[in-house]
């Protein structure tokens, strides 16, 4: 029985697919899905209006001006869709800014398609919706068995991290920074991941969207361990755009900075994508702030 034809227009679902072993089902991609590599010689269904090469505050200002006219921050290649004719179609509506949505998706579909391919939409907002999140999309394209197997071995990884972190005593402060300029705390899964690896988070709550925040607040709560995140940045970019926060006369004095314990990971490759590499970006936490317990091998972060 031949497999579904799918389009993914979301990295995190692009990166279940290939996980639970369905990676042959693509038939196409979004333009910012480039993971795992193979995945490069898909057709790009999607292209985004935003300037990415923008400074940060000139990007805030843009996805703003837009969602507040209600504009898609997204192209979708409709001549492409149709002669691609997925079966199924996989998109969220967790985030307007992070992929294309399901409410523009459903419209869009209606008036551009004379066929009608069935869109699953995630939206993971904790970590254990990961688990479900790669079911779904298993159940869809027939591969529950093997997505079982792959979620079994992951939360082990997961477990092994619990095991260790769930006695301790020494719980460092934590900030993790999902935008530089205006800041913003990291919120969804992550502070959840930053209690399994053993800190105390200090901004940013479980299952809420990520909250804007003032660098008086930041500077007030002086946490011991401040990582840097930001939303489809990598490691060079964020240390590109840093500047703006370290040439503020109060940046020395932090405890963090005083401490050589501030960290820049990518947010783009890990930590953004509610995917499998989320058990990876757990890992990349767990051995910032405990790394008397923890030596995982990680590329995706450094020390500033």
């Amino acid at each position: 029985m031949p497999g579904k034809r799918v389009i993914s227009l979301l990295p995190s679902c692009t990166e279940i697919v290939y996980e639970i072993g369905c990676g042959n089902q693509l038939v196409g991609r979004s333009h910012e899905c480039d993971f795992p590599a193979e995945v490069s010689g898909l057709p790009v269904c999607t292209a985004s209006k935003i300037n990415h090469a923008a400074p940060s505050h000139e990007i805030d200002r843009q996805v703003k001006e837009r969602l507040q006219d209600a504009v898609s921050l997204y192209d979708v290649d409709w001549a492409w869709i149709r002669e691609l004719r997925p079966d199924i179609i996989l998109t969220q509506s967790q985030c307007d800014v992070c992929a294309v949505s399901e409410a523009d998706l459903q419209a869009a579909v209606l008036k551009e398609l004379d066929f009608t391919p069935k869109i699953i939409s995630l939206a993971p907002r904790r970590f254990a919706d990961l688990w479900s999140d790669m079911m779904t999309v298993a159940q869809a394209l027939d591969c529950v068995d093997q997505a079982r197997e792959v979620i079994r071995k992951r939360k082990g990884r997961v477990a092994d991290i619990i095991e260790k972190t769930a006695p301790l005593k020494n719980r460092p402060n934590v900030a993790c920074i999902e935008w530089l300029d205006p800041l913003m705390a990291a919120g969804n899964w992550a502070p959840e991941m930053v209690e399994l690896a053993g800190g105390r988070n200090l901004f940013g709550e479980a299952g809420k969207h990520s909250p804007w925040m003032e660098w008086s607040k930041l500077v007030e709560r002086d946490p011991g361990i401040l990582i840097f995140l930001p939303c489809g940045f990598d490691i060079a970019r964020t240390r590109q755009e840093l500047s703006v926060l370290v040439e503020r006369p109060e940046w020395k004095r932090l405890r963090a900075v005083a401490a050589g314990k501030v960290f820049l990971a990518d947010g783009n490759q890990y930590f953004n994508r509610p995917g499998p590499r989320l058990v990876d970006s757990l890992e990349i936490l767990a051995g910032i702030i405990h790394p008397e317990l923890f030596s995982f091998q990680h590329k995706g972060w450094e020390r500033l």
